[in-house]
């Protein structure tokens, strides 16, 4: 069966004190950070793009957008849902809503490009002096 606008995938995370919100000058507080969310939203778009691939391709993040909206406290599991909204050419484009039970915790969009591997590898080699 295809992979459509409006199909789904669910990615469950659990934070813990490696998911808090540090920077160089230490905790900033013991919640589960933008960052950490962000990561595990991207994930939740790339089940589509792992479905969808071909073993000589690979999906490439192209945008991200993550609007915070509560917290998530360490031992919590954060399920992350991704709805694919668009599959244009190799770009999937998902939205996404990511809750602790009843709590939202963040909302956003998530894009990915699904390109040949080799093409990936002449673009991201370092280049040779």
């Amino acid at each position: 069966m295809p992979i459509k606008p409006g199909d789904t995938r669910t990615y469950v995370k659990h934070v813990t004190a490696a998911d808090f919100a540090r920077f160089e000058d230490g905790l900033v507080h013991a919640v589960c950070s933008t960052f950490s969310l962000a990561q595990a939203a991207e994930y939740a778009g790339r089940l589509f793009v792992l479905d969808m691939k071909a073993k000589d391709e690979e999906g490439v993040g192209t945008r991200l957008s993550v609007r915070h909206k509560a917290p998530a406290f360490e031992g919590e599991s954060i399920t992350i849902v991704a709805t694919l909204q668009k599959y244009n050419g190799h770009e999937v484009l998902c939205s996404f809503t990511a809750t602790v039970g009843d709590r939202l915790v963040a909302e956003g969009e998530t894009g990915q490009k699904i390109l040949k591997k080799e093409k990936l590898a002449k673009v991201l080699a370092p280049k040779q002096v």
